[in-house]
């Protein structure tokens, strides 16, 4: 019997995986070092530029997601086309914590300038937020960040694939550049 590549186990694993798998957990799992889990990840993810599946990556967890060029045909197969559309405020607001994760509430208001409980809800329960900490200041209030769900939403191999903010933007708004 011949012996797999590591390429080749990892995709076995991220495929049975229900959930986002860590490198480290991938090298205890394969019995090989991390180096070796990332080389591998490389490999497959060349391997699967021109197909149906890519891999998607949030820091250092990873998950195997259908390629967003299928996603019409998976909806139509899966009966999801119907999926709930996001409103302004909720893409504005998403946009917010996507650029400045983590990013707390108060924070997120000063920039919108209004209350955002009922669209952090409503982001929330879709899925394409989480709470990621509490901040270390006064209140301890709580950090957003985005999910590897808004990641597949918006077809996003990772956070490092959002379209960079123009200065222009940025400078408009009052910010001051780091």
């Amino acid at each position: 019997m011949e012996r797999l590549e590591v390429s080749a186990l990892i995709e076995s694993l991220l495929f049975v995986a229900d959930e986002p798998v860590s490198v480290a957990r991938l090298a205890e799992a394969l019995e090989v070092a991390p180096g070796q889990v990332e080389k591998g990840l490389r490999e497959l993810e060349e391997a699967l530029r021109d197909r149906g599946l890519r891999l998607e990556r949030m820091g250092s967890r990873v998950q195997m997601v259908t390629a967003p060029e299928a996603a019409p045909h998976v909806e139509r197969f899966l009966g999801l086309e119907d999926r709930r559309r996001l409103s302004p405020a909720a893409l504005e607001t998403l946009a917010i914590i996507a650029y400045r994760q983590p990013v707390s509430r108060p924070q997120i208001e000063a920039i919108r300038g209004v209350n955002c409980d009922s669209v952090l809800r409503t982001l929330l329960t879709a899925g394409l937020i989480e709470e990621v900490g509490r901040a270390p200041t006064v209140g301890r209030p709580i950090l957003y960040g985005t999910t590897f769900a808004f990641l597949q939403h918006f077809g996003l191999r990772g956070l490092e694939d959002l379209p960079p903010l123009e200065v222009a933007e940025v400078i408009a708004e009052g910010e001051t550049l780091p």
